[in-house]
């Protein structure tokens, strides 16, 4: 998996893009196509990103997935219809097992990125395991997550960058960790939107600043980033997670056509 990751000509950066999670399947392969057009034009290796459930709510009342199987299953068409991979956050050993006979990437959510136990059974399964960096940790912490996959028996992991607590209800991206977590041999990852979240808002729903989006991934790019992490949908505001900070999908090939250029630029130097 990590072959297809740096499988661009250019020497492009990947993309992990989609929806915060699955809503649907006519929603799903929408997106999933018309991404895999415009990646496909940039030669950026692409991967499919949805939940198949969320977990992490902040609400009880919050929508958390349209059924675990239904999920997967378009997860799977997805991947079968574009010849695509596809990742999707797992929670629990259990759902390590569940996920993998679906996805090509199993994804460890930020707030879980120090549970041994999940590390060790998604590692287990033999699928790529992406692990999102806790909003409070260092970077050199992450040295710790990716052994446990490493010593579990499985070489196929990256981190993702998604920001770390800078009050109570903001993130920060803090660009040195890049390198810094690059120097662990793996891939690293910047998620573009979820260091955007501005969490514990007073009406239960996570707020964000999508006007950003660009700002921080093209920072990241001119870091030298090796993938990027963008949730992305058609209608934000109708979105049934995480809308506030999800880039609105017209907005990508503009967006994507621009950071290929920064990487070009980079790349001569």
């Amino acid at each position: 998996m990590i072959q297809y990751l740096k499988s661009s000509d250019k020497n492009n950066f990947f993309l992990l893009a989609g929806p915060c999670v699955i809503e649907g399947e006519q929603m799903a392969m929408d997106i999933a196509g018309n991404i895999n057009e415009i990646t496909s034009k940039l030669d950026i290796p692409y991967v499919f990103k949805g939940s198949y459930k969320k977990a992490n709510r902040s609400r009880i009342d919050s929508f958390t997935g349209i059924g675990d199987i239904k999920a997967l299953e378009i997860l799977r068409k997805v991947k079968e219809t574009y010849n695509i991979p596809v990742v999707t956050d797992i929670h629990t050993e259990t759902e390590a097992s569940l996920a993998a006979d679906y996805v090509d990437i199993l994804q460890i959510p930020a707030f879980l990125c120090r549970q041994t136990d999940l590390l060790v059974a998604a590692a287990k399964t033999g699928k790529m395991v992406n692990i999102k960096k806790g909003q409070f940790l260092s970077p050199e912490a992450m040295e710790h997550a990716v052994k446990k996959v490493i010593d579990a028996g499985n070489n196929q992991v990256a981190i993702t960058e998604r920001g770390t607590t800078f009050g109570y209800t903001d993130l920060i991206v803090d660009y040195r960790g890049i390198p810094t977590m690059q120097k662990l041999g793996v891939p690293v990852i910047l998620d573009a939107t979820h260091s955007l979240q501005q969490p514990n808002q007073p009406a239960g729903v996570t707020g964000g600043r999508p006007d950003l989006i660009e700002t921080i991934a093209r920072a990241g790019i001119a870091v030298g980033v090796d993938g990027l992490f963008i949730e992305t949908h058609p209608e934000p505001s109708k979105a049934k997670s995480d809308g506030a900070n999800m880039l609105p999908l017209h907005q990508l090939p503009e967006l994507l056509d621009r950071l290929s250029e920064i990487r070009a630029a980079i790349n001569r130097f």
